[in-house]
This record gives structure tokens, sequence and C-alpha cells, in this order.
């Protein structure tokens, strides 16, 4: 009788061959956003980054940020792609990490697969270093975990970590906005990273549509509409913040516009956003019409077309708006802060969208 075969981590499900060969393929990408202060190479356990560069701030502060991209993943997944999905992670962190006015300096990334295929996990990461140089932050590592047995051969997720720093007396945030301040919005690139799972369940599941369906309003297929990455706005914040006085940024993410400016308004403010000021874009037309969603349902689901908004005094809306349009960003005076009043809350739409 023949012995039974040993057990092995292989046998199990876990290839580390396949991992070291994803290793060596996305070293390439990792380099390609390195910045001075970061010490070493990919392989090590931690990620090394000179805080000596910190010395010319007189009180720095430490800004730091985690996230993922939500089942957009999924997106990626059925439709083979993943190059893109790393540009959502990188804008989902950093993002966050600009609002307080803050440089991002390194992010780490974590990528968790049901098995590994080299080229596709180097292709996350690929575009995970892209995010990175738009946000102008290095990548200075991150771990791919194989999971056999709880997640299918081609499932995975991503997740990542971001820090970054400000001189305290720059830290923007509520204390900073006064009455009289103007709202600027700036133009989403679409649905970005958040209410996939509306999406998903809206036009899969109720409406029956395919991502390879080519949508003539999108002038392009259901799918390569639903993978537009979302936009990156650290370097353009930050370069605002050195052009005009900004008082405070909001990223609008889950939960949408107003939820999400509220939480840089102060106690005895109000944030007023005139929907006039805008179109949003004929992806959330559909997904509302589709699903027979209302409108106040979509708001607190979704960007509406608009992913970052900065509030300014009066006197800088020019330069602030010159300043956007000069690198590209179509901006635009949305709203703006008065006194709370009667309001209960610290931020509201009004008006109907422009058509």
């Amino acid at each position: 009788m023949t012995p039974p075969t040993g057990a092995s981590y292989a046998a199990a499900g876990v290839d580390i061959e396949a991992g070291d060969r994803a290793v060596e393929l996305m070293k390439e990408w990792v380099r390609k956003t390195q910045r001075p202060e970061v010490l070493g190479g990919l392989g090590g356990f931690a990620g090394l980054f000179d805080a000596s560069a910190l010395k010319r701030y007189e009180r720095p502060l430490l800004a730091s940020a985690t996230d993922g991209v939500g089942t957009k993943v999924d997106i990626a997944r059925q439709m083979g792609v993943y190059d893109t999905i790393g540009h959502d992670l990188v804008a989902m962190v950093m993002d966050d990490i600009v609002v307080c006015g803050a440089e991002p300096l390194f992010m780490t990334d974590y990528i968790c697969v049901g098995k590994v295929h080299p080229e596709r996990v180097a292709a996350v990461v690929k575009g995970i270093a892209e995010g990175c140089v738009l946000a102008g932050c290095a990548l200075v590592g991150g771990e791919t975990a194989e999971h056999p047995g709880l997640l299918g051969p081609d499932d995975f997720d991503v997740a990542g970590a971001g820090t970054g720093v400000v001189e305290a007396d720059r830290l923007l945030g509520a204390d900073r906005i006064r009455a009289g301040d103007v709202v600027i919005a700036m133009a989403s690139s679409g649905l970005h990273s958040n209410g996939y799972s509306l999406v998903r369940h809206v036009l899969f599941d109720r409406a029956g549509m395919r991502l390879e369906q080519r949508v003539e309003e999108f002038g392009r297929t259901l799918g390569e509409e639903l993978l537009e990455p979302t936009r990156i706005y650290s370097l353009d914040c930050l370069a605002l913040t050195r052009t005009a006085e900004v008082h405070a940024f909001s990223h609008i993410t889950g939960g949408g516009l107003a939820a999400n400016l509220a939480r840089v308004i102060p106690d005895g403010l109000h944030a007023a956003v005139d929907r006039s000021t805008w179109t949003p874009g004929a992806v959330f037309d559909l997904v509302g019409t589709a699903g027979r969603v209302e409108r106040l349902e979509l708001e607190k689901t979704l960007n509406m077309g608009v992913g970052m908004m900065a509030v300014v005094p009066v006197e800088s809306v020019d330069v602030a708006l010159t300043t956007l349009a000069d690198r590209g960003v179509d901006a635009w005076v949305a709203g703006e802060i008065t006194e709370r009043g009667e309001h209960t809350t610290g931020a509201t739409l009004t008006g109907d969208y422009a058509a």
C-alpha cells in the first residue's frame, strides 16, 4: 500500500513561487514612485522613509488614512482589466489625506487574492504606482496574500494606507471657515469608487444590462464607464493652497456631497450648495432612471459629478478657479457659507440640476 503523500502549502492552494514572480514583475512600477526620502527597495519587511526630511517643518503633523475601493473590484474582475483599480485606491486614500492640507508622503498596499496570477497582481500594483505618481507620494511597500478556499481563483480585493504631513499652523478644517466663504466644486471623473453596490444592483439585477453593452450617452461600453478611474486631486489641492487662501477641502465619497461637506462645516454655520450650477454626468441619470432611485437616495450614495470641494474666502475665488483651470480641473462656484439660522444640518443642496 502506497503511503499517503505528505501535506504541503502548495497542496493547500498557496503558490509561493507565483508570489515571488509577482514581486519581480511589480518592482519596476514601484521604483517609478520613489521619492528622495525613501530608503531601501521592495522586498524588505518594512518600508523606510527618512523622517529627517520633516525637520524643515516647525511643527509637523502627520496625517494618515486607509481605505479600499469597495465592490468596484468586481467590475475589474469581470472585465479582466486590472491596471486601473489602483488609481482608485490611491485616490480614496490620498485625497482624504490632502483634505487637511497635508502633502502625501508614502503609501502601502494590501492585495488579497484567491490565487496568485503574477501578471494580474503586477497589473494591480502598476495602477497603484501610477496613482502614487499622480498623488506625489511613494509606494514604500505592501503585501500580497493568497487565500484559497476563502476567495475564488479569480477573486481579489485591495486596500491601502497612506501618510502625509502638514505644518500645524497651515492645518485646514472647520475652524477656518467663516460666513461669507464660497464653496468651489471640482468635477468628478464619474462614479469614482463609491455606491457600486447600488449601481451593480440597479444596472445588472434590475435593468439586466451587460458590461460589454455600448451606451450611446457614454460613447463607450457600460463596463468602460463603470471602470473609469477615480480622479486624484491631491496635487491640484496642494497647488490651490499655494496660490489662494483655502479654508477647507471636502472629499466627496461614500455618503454623498451634502454629508461629506457637512463634516468640515463648524457649528453655527451652514453650506448651501446650488444644484443648478452643474449637470451630473449621464451615468448618474442612468442609475436613477434604471432603478427608479429617488434623487435624495442618489445624492446620499453617489457624488453626482463632484469629487472634491474647496471652501475659500470670496476674495480668493478668481485665483482659485484660474489655478484649477490651468491644471485641467473643471471647477465652478457651487455655493456659499451662511449663518446656520433655522437649518439643522451643516450642508444642504438646493434647486434643481441644470439640464
